[in-house]
Order: C-alpha cells, then structure tokens, then sequence
C-alpha cells in the first residue's frame, strides 16, 4: 500500500478546514496558499471529497468549502479510503476483487488479512483532532 499525493494532500486540506473552522465557508484559494498545493489539483480532490460527503462547497461570492463535521468525528482512515479507493496491501482483498484461484492454497493470505486489518484499525483509530493536537506516533493506540 502506497499512499498517494492525493491522498496525503486531502489529510492537509481536512486538517487545515479543521483548523480554520468558523462556521463559514473557507474560501479554496486560501487553504491552496496555505498548503502549498495547486488550485487545479485541490479542486479535483475536493470533488472527491465533497461527493463522498467529507465537506460542503460553496460556488461564487463567499463560497469555499467546509467541514460538515467536528474535527473528532472525521477518522483518517475514512478520508484515505475516499482518496485512495483501497487501503488494503494485496489486490486479492480489495472490495470487489475477483477471488483468487489460489485461495485455498495460499500460505499468505492469513498474514495478508492480517496486515489489511492493522493498517484499518490503525487508520481508524485516528481523527483530525487527533492530527490537529499533533499527536506522536506513540499517542495512537489500537
């Protein structure tokens, strides 16, 4: 599992909406400055993330976007399974994915789900409030 920029730059986006939570709409070429990230490039992620009902947007005059939630009911896991689609280490468990003609066989698989349930409960455990309070690595318990 490879996290993408999308990916990772929707974790700065959500944090920084997080961060400047006013109860307004926070307008895109603001969080774009502030993030380093180009226009274009947040639009299309934030179409994403307002599709799968992350955030609200706003077009025109005083539009932008913002959180529909408080901070500690986003979980990470959640916003990088809109961004990425699969969290999972393998092909064979992704949603949807053909069953393998091996499975019966297959001395890995065990590790695989394993893995795949790790990686979930880890990502899971995990909030923006959680990222916004700058937590450690060693502050995140499964």
């Amino acid at each position: 599992m490879l996290i993408s920029t999308r990916g990772r730059y929707a974790l700065r986006i959500m944090i920084d909406l997080a961060e400047h939570m006013n109860g307004s709409f926070i307008p895109t070429k603001d969080i774009a400055e502030r993030q380093e990230i180009s226009l274009k490039y947040m639009e299309k992620i934030m179409t994403m993330l307002s599709k799968n009902g992350l955030v609200e947007g706003v077009h025109g005059k005083g539009g932008g976007y913002r959180l529909y939630r408080a901070p500690d009911d986003y979980k990470v896991g959640d916003i990088l399974r809109v961004t990425e689609g699969s969290l999972s280490p393998v092909s064979c468990l992704e949603n949807g994915a053909e069953p393998c003609s091996r499975i019966s066989q297959c001395k890995t698989l065990p590790m695989w789900k394993k893995l795949d349930s790790l990686i979930n409960e880890f990502l899971d455990s995990i909030t923006l409030a959680d990222l916004m309070a700058n937590s450690t690595v060693d502050d995140y318990v499964i």
